[in-house]
């Protein structure tokens, strides 16, 4: 064995611990789900993680206000992100078998700038509405996905879209703001 191979064994032991340990702290967490380090993680009280979910290292699930019962965030069974953050306030659905690449974010939320005397960090948040990644969807990377969207079931998202309304089922969209490109079989 390498140095490389123990240090990348030490890395998934580390990961293997913290997720068994962080995993009282989320609504629900599946047993065979790993979250790989470093994570920023708030508000995880809020959050289901299905079953053999992968939360890349780099990524980001908050719930920085609860505007509905919980959990506002519920991640289906075998959900792969890598760098990806996810913020929500009153529901993210993301269902089974959805693949988002580095750098995607979502959002049931936006802030306000209606005050041009407030920072816009400082003023309410608006636009607050669910968002749904319907399962085996795919999105590329650093994509952006507004609140009150639907992306359909099996659907592929372009890299570095922002996906401003729903997108139907089995169908390839890209751009900003995402367009249908083609349907898929």
């Amino acid at each position: 064995m390498t140095a490389l191979d123990l240090l990348l064994t030490a890395q998934r032991t580390r990961d293997l611990v913290f997720s068994k340990l962080a995993a009282g702290g989320f609504a629900s967490f599946g047993p065979a789900s790993r979250i790989l380090l470093p994570t920023r993680l708030s508000g995880v009280a809020n959050v289901a993680v299905g079953d053999r979910v992968l939360i890349g290292a780099g990524s980001w699930l908050i719930v920085p206000e609860q505007r509905a019962p919980g959990p506002n965030i519920v991640i289906g069974d075998r959900v792969r992100m890598n760098q990806t953050s996810i913020s929500g306030v009153e529901r993210i659905d993301i269902e089974e078998g959805v693949a988002m690449a580095r750098g995607c974010y979502i959002s049931d939320h936006s802030h306000g700038f209606d005050d041009p005397d407030a920072f816009i960090r400082d003023q309410p948040l608006s636009r607050v509405a669910p968002v749904r990644i319907k399962r085996g969807a795919w999105l590329g990377q650093n994509c952006v996905v507004m609140p009150g969207v639907t992306i359909g079931a099996g659907s592929v998202i372009g890299a570095n879209s922002v996906v401003t309304r729903d997108i139907p089922d089995r169908t390839v969209a890209a751009g900003t703001p995402a367009r249908i490109l083609r349907s898929l079989p």
